[in-house]
């Protein structure tokens, strides 16, 4: 079996126009581009197109990315297209935030060192201590930034520091037990993932998996969607879900949503790194996933 070779990924999206596709394809096949994978997606709800592509060019020694984009550029225009290309095993530098619970921590890391992430975990953020001996077994940097509501903006502002020194393209909450600031959602906007339960109905505050047990719950699952000033309610990016019955106790609940929450947000994170999430609005376009 041969070894599929990493692709070049390309990324668009304008207003819904005719020739969009073409436009795109057309080029192409005219500069010897081979298109491996296409999806594409027109919203009439808010006129806006997206498509991505994944090719192999003719000559990948020959292949001049600015010579790329001088050529594009003039027919992109036309159609007001904001487009990036990303280079085949471009892994995205990540910053994960975490508190005590290590299930997606563990999850991505291991994710991480068996390539099945395309992603370089550059350094580990936390309010608590716990997690720092799985950090140094991986060998990665672990900050310890206790924070307190009279410390919130002040610990904030050295995780900025942290993510601008280490060069993050991405921060993943990974059961961050904290609210972000209005000004540090803002700063993140597009580059920082949450997870967090999605129980039926919905259950805030304590010992959220108690309270659907005491419910009855047929149902438990997982949002992964990026963060804003919204708590909780971010452009959604991936969804787990699986159903439960009457023979399971709290401790169940809490398994099988840890489980679905790794899943879900392991897949969250493939699709950004993958260029596969576009910005639609409040909501997420997520081509190929």
């Amino acid at each position: 079996m041969k070894t599929k070779v990493a692709p070049w990924i390309f990324t668009a999206s304008c207003p819904s126009i005719l020739g969009t596709v073409d436009v795109v394809t057309r080029y192409m096949a005219q500069a010897g581009n081979y298109i491996d994978e296409i999806h594409s997606f027109d919203d009439r709800e808010s006129g806006r197109f997206f498509i991505r592509i994944e090719f192999l060019p003719k000559t990948e020694d020959a292949f001049s990315e600015q010579a790329f984009a001088d050529e594009f550029s003039t027919r992109a225009e036309e159609f007001q297209m904001e487009w990036a290309l990303t280079a085949p095993n471009h892994k995205t530098n990540v910053a994960i935030m975490v508190s005590k619970y290590d299930h997606c921590l563990n999850d991505l890391l291991y994710r991480f060192r068996t390539g099945q992430l395309n992603i370089d975990v550059k350094v580990i953020i936390s309010n608590h201590p716990d997690l720092e001996d799985l950090a140094k077994w991986h060998g990665i940097p672990y900050y310890h930034l206790p924070i307190s509501h009279e410390t919130k903006l002040e610990q904030e502002a050295k995780v900025r520091e942290l993510v601008e020194a280490y060069d993050t393209e991405l921060v993943v909450l990974a059961r961050y037990m904290q609210v972000l600031s209005p000004s540090m959602c803002e700063y993140l906007d597009g580059r920082a993932i949450n997870i967090h339960h999605s129980l039926l109905p919905g259950f805030k505050g304590a010992r959220p998996y108690h309270q659907a047990w005491e419910k009855g719950v047929k149902m438990v699952g997982a949002t992964a969607h990026y963060v804003n000033n919204d708590l909780d309610e971010g452009p959604i990016i991936s969804q787990g879900i699986q159903t439960v019955n009457h023979a399971h106790y709290p401790e169940d609940l809490i398994a099988k949503g840890q489980d679905i929450e790794r899943v879900t947000l392991f897949h969250a994170v493939k699709y950004h790194v993958e260029k596969r999430v576009f910005l639609n609005d409040k909501r997420t376009v997520v081509l190929g996933g």
